[in-house]
């Protein structure tokens, strides 16, 4: 062969993944590409010459030469499995060898060459995934589970105490029953599918659901994983599995799904769900031709009955309003409560602007009915806008945006009125841009300060951390609700450098009340979706620690659970790297999201705060107790830490106390406060058990 072939050959092999290599009869490589050498760990000037005896134990030396010789007896290809080496670092590694014999021009055997694979973490894998497997049956074995044996048409042969138990028959009764007498006949016919594709293809059914109607009448789910019994021809004669009685469970996602995409407090459905049910509204409209109407209401002094009368108040008159809409409109009309006190109301099949008018009129009469309240009546008004599709908007986005701004109009009005959508509220986009103007110099001109809230130990009664809370004070616009900015700041990415100084500033502060000789607590910092996503995020919380000095394991950032749902596999890369980090992970407004609870598990997180929603509704709501209970067991399998925030009362803080939860925040202890008077808190509490 030319020098060039052989160039360009020896170029070919060094470039394959596999490890190729030749050596004599004696099993001395004469020839090893790149992969090979990496393989053994041997630089190509040393292993050629090197002997299959020089990088084996004696073991795998007399496996590799009876494997070889093997190939030279027979001059069949062989493969070597689990052949272990010896690298020249003395680390072993497992390999997979495909041999071959290299003959001379008359046919005579002058020495072998062949592939070789590492398989070590292959191999490592397998052994895992066995001692997985061994686990798993382990557990299996000793659960009390229902267990039964099926003939091919379905009648039970055998079956243990627990499915007796399950479906309220005796063992004499349940042989020879077939699933006609415990399920519906839809069910029915779901489960002869089910058994016809385990007989069909042999492969076994694992955790199937369905619903099973009991000997007493009662209705219950069960879960089944199923397999083929064959005979020992290998001939199937029916069916065994496993059963497991999911009732609660059922009902217990049941209530997740429903708080997913409802109200708590209300019980109206939700910003989330309201949106998808308007996204189905618009493309039904859009297909027949149909005109809607969208109903955005703000309620008109709440606010002053939140701060005088307190949030019980507040909540009760929220509630009063949803049972009011609900009265008021349509069983096909759609409510929901968007937050705070904001409603809105889809109206649909519109064929006269008279009927709009007419509801809105209804609607806010309806709600300026007075409110009995601790037995005084108050007045809360409304302030309504309406935008039409299509000729206010063709999506979601646009839609809920004219009607916003007409409500804005309505309370420019002089409040309690409504105001439908035209061109001449347009100006209003030029209001909210200035809003935003105004924001991106309160950095520069120090209108932003920090107030923190204490965070309290149920245990022992210590204040165990505080949370850093933005707040914004501006000249012409005076004090500004952080619902009202922090949206603003979000979608215009000032939030990026807004966060990056709330990040040094409270750690700066953190470490100034241990400067005064006060206790160490933690300090927890909100971080926004926009933050997560930001490619400095790391850096910038970085460059707080250090300018700081404080240790990582004071600082707590709070990420609210619905922004970590909404982009769970980058997030979760993000979350990896702040733990590096040292810095402690806690899931804000737990239990608002149904997935949360199904995908916590994949969290690097230390500790979750319940949703303030939830709480509010406890201990008076049966379902919020039950659910919260539920939140608080999850906590503790999960070995995290479990916060209630928002407890106001004393009815609250009793009821997380008796529910095992471990920390509360909310104004039952403190509302949040300047510095100094956290340092005040700091010297003067006396920690006692709550």
């Amino acid at each position: 062969m030319a020098r060039a072939e052989l160039n360009e050959y020896d170029s070919i092999i060094n470039n394959i993944q596999d490890g190729y290599f030749e050596t004599d009869l004696a099993g001395s490589f004469t020839y090893a590409n790149v992969a090979a050498c990496e393989i053994c760990g041997y630089p190509k000037d040393e292993i050629i010459g090197l002997n299959y005896r020089q990088y084996t134990d004696a073991t795998n030396g007399k496996k590799a030469f009876s494997a070889f010789n093997k190939i030279y007896k027979s001059g069949d290809a062989g493969k070597l499995i689990n052949y272990e080496i010896v690298r020249k670092d003395g680390t072993r590694r497992q390999v997979e060898i495909s041999a071959s014999l290299i003959l001379d021009r008359s046919g005579k055997p002058v020495g072998f060459r062949g592939t070789t694979r590492d398989i070590t973490n292959r191999r490592q894998m397998e052994e895992n995934l066995q001692r997985s497997e061994e686990r798993y049956r382990t557990i299996i074995d000793n659960i009390e589970d229902a267990y039964f044996e099926v003939d091919l048409k379905g009648k039970f042969t055998f079956v243990n105490d627990a499915l007796c138990e399950s479906l309220g028959y005796f063992w004499d009764e349940l042989i020879g029953m077939d699933h006609r007498h415990y399920a519906e006949e839809s069910t029915v016919r779901e489960l002869f599918a089910l058994f016809n594709r385990v007989y069909r293809t042999g492969a076994p059914v694992k955790a199937y659901s369905f619903e099973l109607s009991r000997k007493d009448g009662r209705k219950g789910f069960c879960e089944i994983s199923v397999t083929l019994i064959r005979d020992k021809q290998g001939k199937p004669v029916g069916f065994r599995g496993i059963a497991r009685d999911v009732t609660e469970r059922k009902q217990f996602e049941e209530q997740i799904r429903h708080l997913a995409t409802h109200d708590t407090l209300t019980g109206l459905i939700n910003s989330f769900m309201f949106r998808e049910l308007l996204q189905e509204n618009i493309d039904y409209a859009h297909r027949y031709g149909k005109r809607f109407a969208l109903f955005f209401m703000d309620l008109d002094g709440f606010k002053i009955i939140n701060d005088t009368l307190g949030h019980e108040a507040g909540d009760q008159v929220l509630v009063e309003c949803a049972a009011r809409l609900r009265r008021t409109l349509r069983a096909s009309d759609c409510i929901a409560r968007l937050g705070g006190d904001e409603f809105v109301m889809l109206l649909r099949d519109v064929s006269r602007l008279e009927e709009v008018t007419l509801l809105a009129d209804k609607i806010l009469s309806t709600i300026r009915e007075p409110v009995d309240l601790g037995g005084s009546e108050y007045v809360v008004t409304g302030s309504m806008g309406i935008s039409i599709y299509p000729q206010d908007g063709e999506d979601v986005h646009t839609l809920m945006k004219t009607a916003d701004l007409a409500m804005y109009s309505a309370k420019e009005k002089g409040k309690d009125n409504f105001q439908i959508f035209s061109p001449e509220v347009k100006p209003l986009l030029h209001e909210k841009s200035l809003f935003g103007e105004l924001l991106r110099f309160a950095l520069e001109r120090n209108e932003l300060f920090l107030e923190y809230q204490p965070r309290l130990n149920l245990k022992t009664g210590a204040i165990s951390g505080v949370e850093a809370l933005l707040r914004w004070r501006n000249p012409t616009l005076g004090s500004v609700a952080p619902l009202q900015f922090i949206p603003v700041a979000e979608s215009t990415g000032q939030i990026i450098p807004i966060g990056r100084w709330v990040l040094q500033k409270a750690c700066l502060q953190n470490v100034a009340w241990q400067r005064q000789g006060l206790a160490r607590v933690s300090i927890s910092v909100n971080i926004s979706q926009r933050q997560l996503l930001d490619e400095q995020l790391i850096g910038d919380i970085e460059d707080a620690l250090a300018e700081s000095g404080l240790d990582p394991e004071l600082l707590e950032l709070e990420i609210a659970e619905r922004t970590i749902l909404s982009n769970l596999p980058r997030i979760i890369d993000v979350l990896k790297g702040i733990k590096d980090i040292g810095v402690q992970l806690v899931v804000d407004d737990f239990g608002s999201g149904y997935s949360s609870l199904s995908q916590i598990r994949y969290f690097p997180i230390d500790s979750f705060k319940v949703d303030r929603s939830l709480i509010s509704g406890a201990p008076a709501n049966e379902i919020s107790k039950v659910v919260i209970r539920a939140i608080f067991e999850i906590g503790k399998l999960l070995d995290l830490t479990v916060v209630s925030e928002g407890v106001e009362t004393p009815e609250q803080l009793a009821f997380v106390r008796a529910s095992s939860c471990d920390l509360m925040q909310g104004f039952y202890f403190s509302k949040p406060v300047s510095p100094d008077e956290i340092a005040a808190l700091l010297r003067e509490h006396v920690p006692r058990p709550l």
